[in-house]
């Protein structure tokens, strides 16, 4: 019944997103949009439900969630959104359409890094920026981000989109660590060194070192755990060592998935119950075993894959400086006509 209800729900959203507002509310239910997929968000989902007898009922969205909690207002049904980068969390701040949430539990679960400020949002699960470095056509052990505007990779990089969240993500941190002239020096030099104009996923990077097209390149650490458990590209995988940049340093950029509550939300209660439990020991070992994320709450170890590929060392930026940050890197990618 309640796999129904969702699927009602996200047949609403791909049908007309900003029509169909959910369904009437119940006693005991919790609305939300989410930008993560279903695979990942139903097990979860029907955990939570069969543990608290509350329905959750969900609309899966690509993109214009915070501009459809501004036109919904204080009439929106949504109590919380779920979000794939720290990206999507700045534009539902910029929008001003989350609330505080004060939980002991969540506090407690969440490193204080992964937080809002203003606790309107909190991080769920984390992913490395890593470097896929060819296994035939390369000897690295070690590298850092900044190493990739070296002249020695000349025409060996590849990556996906500047203005893609995850690569903003990085250089919004490199800004941070940096500040903007020294960050777009760097990015000027990425510019000259990529083997071909930026294009494609992080997945579609990987086959291009497999392919010969280049021989290394950015990419997010699940698509490793992807890549490694899908017979279509387990090829590609296999073809690239993953290596974690910065260890010798600040540690490895990551960005994270995370929640916020809306400011509208109909059923706050049930909604800070669903915020929790996905916090918890059981949910984070969830995200880790499904997507190959690593989870955020302390002394949850990843899953079997994602633990093989080794311990590493975490840039400890907090996440929502790096939200800040974005526009910023956004500039500056179409500055240096990163993607041209």
């Amino acid at each position: 019944m309640q796999k129904k209800t969702a699927s009602v729900f996200k047949a609403a959203l791909f049908t007309a997103f900003s029509l169909t507002p959910l369904a009437t509310q119940a006693a005991e239910e919790v609305n939300v949009y989410s930008y993560r997929q279903e695979f990942l968000i139903q097990p979860l989902i029907d955990t939570f439900t069969n543990q608290t007898n509350i329905k959750v009922n969900v609309v899966f969205a690509k993109e214009g969630v915070a501009e459809r909690l501004k036109r919904e207002g204080a009439n929106s049904p949504a109590d919380l959104v779920l979000t794939t980068d720290i990206g999507q969390l700045q534009e539902l701040t910029d929008a001003k359409v989350l609330q505080p949430v004060k939980s002991d539990v969540l506090n407690a679960n969440i490193p204080e890094q992964y937080q809002a400020q203003d606790d309107a949002w909190f991080g769920l699960t984390a992913r490395a920026r890593v470097i896929y470095a060819s296994k035939e056509r390369t000897d690295v052990k070690s590298i850092s981000y900044e190493d990739l505007a070296k002249p020695e990779w000349k025409g060996r990089i590849c990556t996906r989109s500047g203005k893609h969240p995850y690569n903003i993500g990085l250089i919004a941190s490199m800004i941070a660590h940096h500040g903007e002239a020294k960050t777009e020096e760097w990015l000027r030099g990425v510019k000259e060194n990529l083997a071909r104009k930026p294009q494609g996923n992080d997945r579609a990077q990987v086959k291009a070192i497999k392919d010969g097209i280049c021989d290394v390149s950015l990419g997010n650490s699940y698509y490793y755990g992807l890549m490694l458990t899908d017979e279509n590209q387990i090829e590609w995988a296999r073809a690239v060592n993953l290596i974690f940049p910065n260890q010798e340093n600040r540690g490895s950029h990551v960005n994270i998935s995370g929640v916020g509550l809306t400011k509208s939300s109909p059923n706050k209660a049930n909604a800070i119950k669903l915020m929790e439990f996905l916090s918890e020991k059981l949910a984070q070992k969830m995200y880790s075993e499904q997507n190959y994320e690593y989870p955020v709450k302390p002394g949850v170890e990843p899953s079997g894959l994602v633990l093989s590929w080794g311990e590493f060392k975490r840039d400890e930026l907090p996440l929502y400086k790096v939200g800040e940050l974005r526009e910023k890197a956004v500039k500056m990618v179409d500055r240096v006509d990163f993607d041209g």
